[in-house]
């Protein structure tokens, strides 16, 4: 059986933290977008709002994409080793495998 997108979307994001392209946490995150570094932010399906409105703000001023995840601050943690709601991928390669794989899913 073929991996479904969420399976591939984790599996993305894990190759990512592997590679040492990824940084978690609202205030890292923001702080990475704002300087140049991410190339992609991702909010989790279930985070704040507060924190969301505060990201995207940080990512307009610093142009870069923001996107949702259909995936929970839980199933992320799989991945990632402790619970963020808010992901930014520091790497075009992979900034662009994920856009890729979140504009295959079905919304």
């Amino acid at each position: 059986m073929a991996p479904t997108t969420d399976e591939r979307l984790r599996a993305a994001i894990s190759l990512c933290r592997k590679a040492g392209r990824l940084r978690c946490g609202g205030d890292v995150v923001r702080q990475a977008a704002a300087s140049g570094q991410a190339d992609l932010v991702l909010l989790s399906a279930d985070v704040a709002g507060r924190s969301a409105r505060q990201t995207q703000a940080a990512c307009q001023a610093g142009g870069v994409p923001l996107r949702q995840l259909p995936l929970t601050m839980e199933q992320l943690s799989q991945v990632t080793g402790k619970t963020y709601g808010i992901l930014a991928v520091c790497d075009r390669g992979f900034a662009d495998m994920v856009l890729r794989l979140l504009q295959d899913h079905p919304t």
